[in-house]
């Protein structure tokens, strides 16, 4: 499998998922043209993808689906809570949504793809748990806490998307107003460096290799701090990236 990085921040967020027989989106935040140039880049088009998993409602994960609705017959599978507040906002027409079963599971190509439940502040938020017939990856950003079933899921993944949303400091120091700072603070807004390094921890601990810091605040955050609050609890034991919120990152590739 394939892990590409099209964007990841409160700006868009956007990836590709390639193996196992198909291609994926993870989450559509980007322009559709932003998302065809970023395909183009790697030899393929939107009639090449077999859908895309969609995180959770809010613009910064969805803001192609309407045109992609529009344009092409793509399945967007997503919760069934989800896919009910994309209709109520007139964010995609209905012919489009896949909403999953109760045991939020489906299988596409070679690959069994799994739903996670999140704690957000959005209808049902959902992360991903992907996996081929070799390994499997998680998608963990969007979180305001780490549950037993988060752990669970991430067990046994040999890379992940971990969100590191924010200093802790930086974010108390910073230009946000007070109610938006305990938004981000709560268990249903975004993970901290610190919480993020101690799901890495986990991750590092049950088989994990490699760990890409995703959904970093322009504004309360920057690479280097999230890299070394994580390099503290796993130090050099994991191959670590932070995601880039504007430019796509090179693949990383799990045999």
């Amino acid at each position: 499998m394939d892990y590409i990085c099209f964007a990841s921040g409160s700006s868009g967020n956007c990836a590709l998922l390639r193996g196992g027989g198909v291609n994926l989106l993870i989450d559509a935040g980007i322009s559709m043209k932003r998302i065809r140039i970023c395909l183009r880049g790697l030899g393929l088009d939107l009639g090449d993808l077999r859908g895309v998993l969609v995180t959770h409602e809010h613009t910064d994960h969805v803001s192609a689906l309407g045109m992609l609705s529009k344009y092409t017959d793509l399945p967007f599978f997503l919760s069934r809570g989800t896919a009910e507040a994309l209709l109520r906002d007139g964010k995609c027409a209905g012919k489009n949504l896949r909403p999953l079963g109760e045991d939020l599971t489906i299988s596409l190509g070679e690959l069994r793809i799994l739903g996670v439940p999140l704690m957000h502040d959005a209808a049902q938020p959902l992360g991903w748990r992907i996996e081929g017939e070799k390994s499997a990856i998680a998608v963990l950003t969007d979180l305001g806490r780490v549950t037993e079933g988060v752990l669970a899921a991430a067990g046994g993944c040999r890379f992940a998307v971990v969100e590191c949303n924010h200093d802790v400091e930086m974010l108390r120091r910073g230009p946000y107003p007070p109610q938006l700072q305990r938004r981000i603070l709560g268990d249903r807004g975004h993970l901290s460096n610190e919480a993020g390094a101690e799901l890495a921890r986990h991750l590092l601990e049950n088989g994990a290799e490699e760990v890409m810091l995703g959904h970093l605040s322009r504004e309360n955050n920057r690479p280097d701090l999230a890299l070394e609050a994580v390099r503290r609890q796993v130090g050099d034991a994991l191959r670590l990236s932070a995601a880039a919120r504007d430019i796509p990152m090179p693949p990383v590739r799990l045999e």
